[in-house]
């Protein structure tokens, strides 16, 4: 598999003419590389991360050398205060000057409450390699949409079993071998939880939060029952939440809420978990979810980093046990619903009912297999093979 350059460099290159850029995303997902790629742009480049002792000094003394017109700093939210550091270089730079800031943290929680830095950054979430990413040209090109488009199913993209198998990020989807993926989890994972957490949260009970890691790949697909994860870790219920929202600002799993809007009997609390690296999941069916779920997620936020647009993942499930995997949302109006079948597309009466009651016309069935591709008359059900799919999005 080729070199890859990443789909949001453009965005970024153009955004850092008016603004601070703020690259948010996963552990070893190419925040690094897609620095160091906008910097091939200017002529003098500094890379300071925030775990090298030397660099930190450098920080914060800000010594660089005058004529640097890029400076990057990554993982510089490790510093509790880092903002106002950053606040400080920003306001007093030479005009020429471009900053752009990288972290496996959420950074953009940090804009809650009195945020100092306003006005003066752009945030973006850099996602795992998708479909489309593999394929296409090496930046998506996507003009501002005046409403919502249609998902164009034309083309289909090679790469989906390596992806399924090896996941998004880098170094074990580029590889592609087993050996590559699993010193590459394992690696993946203590650093998450015995470097990044400790770091960055105080969390007395680390043996705990790895242990609720552990049990969620088992569990991707449907909704969460906090309760059994209670007894499971033996911690309270109010605790089990707050570190699974611990997870999540460290981008080890994602969050899908139940919609409810304009519909009865619908769930409205248990939300769903899925995984950043969706290879943890061993079971084939909830891993392809997982996949699906993760480049709609991407989908997502690309539209609402890169354009302004709110665009929102969410399922389906109301009290009689109908259910569809995802709806998404653009800007609080239903845009089109999803739902993944590994195997035969059958069952396809949930997807027309809950399209039906929400006013919905884009609702597709997306399938493991390439062999089901076609319109289902009875329910209006695009039935898609994944391919095909995944190449309209992001």
């Amino acid at each position: 598999m080729p070199f890859q350059r990443r789909y949001l460099e453009s965005h970024v290159a153009e955004d850092l003419d008016q603004r601070m850029v703020f690259v948010g995303g996963p552990r070893q997902v190419g925040k690094t590389t897609l620095a160091r790629l906008v910097g091939e742009d200017f002529k003098a480049t500094i890379y300071l991360n925030w775990d090298n002792r030397a660099h930190r000094r450098a920080l914060l003394d800000g010594h660089w050398p005058p004529e640097t017109d890029f400076l990057i700093f990554d993982e510089i939210h490790k510093y509790p205060r880092w903002k106002g550091l950053v606040k400080g270089l920003w306001d007093t730079r030479p005009s020429d000057q471009r900053i752009m800031v990288t972290g496996s943290s959420r950074l953009d929680i940090f804009r809650r409450g009195g945020d100092s830095l306003l006005g003066r950054y752009r945030y973006y979430r850099l996602h795992p390699f998708s479909l489309c990413e593999l394929n296409g040209p090496s930046e998506t090109p996507t003009p501002f949409p005046t409403e919502r488009p249609n998902l164009i199913l034309d083309q289909a993209g090679d790469h989906l079993d390596t992806l399924l198998t090896f996941g998004g990020f880098p170094e074990p989807c580029i590889a592609a071998r087993q050996r590559t993926l699993k010193r590459w989890q394992k690696e993946r994972f203590e650093r998450v939880f015995r470097e990044d957490i400790r770091e960055t949260e105080t969390v007395r009970a680390l043996a705990q939060v790895e242990l609720l890691g552990s049990l969620i790949p088992g569990r991707v697909g449907s909704p969460l029952s906090i309760s059994n994860l209670v007894e499971d870790v033996e911690a309270s219920p109010k605790t089990v939440k707050s570190w699974i929202e611990l997870l999540a600002r460290n981008y080890y799993l994602f969050r899908v809420p139940p919609y409810h809007r304009r519909l009865e009997r619908a769930l409205k609390k248990e939300s769903k978990y899925y995984l950043w690296d969706w290879s943890e999941v061993e079971e084939k069916g909830p891993r392809f979810e997982n996949m699906v779920a993760a480049h709609l997620l991407k989908f997502c936020h690309y539209y609402e980093d890169s354009h302004g647009i709110d665009v929102a993942l969410y399922y389906l499930r109301d009290l009689e046990k109908r259910e569809v995997d995802f709806l998404v949302i653009w800007e609080g109006q239903p845009w089109f619903l999803v739902e993944c079948k590994v195997g035969a597309p059958k069952g396809l009466g949930h997807l027309r009912y809950f399209a039906d009651k929400l006013g919905i016309e884009q609702r597709y069935c997306v399938t493991a297999s390439d062999q089901h591709d076609y319109l289902d008359r009875t329910t209006d059900v695009r039935v898609v093979p994944a391919g095909k799919f995944l190449m309209a999005l992001v």
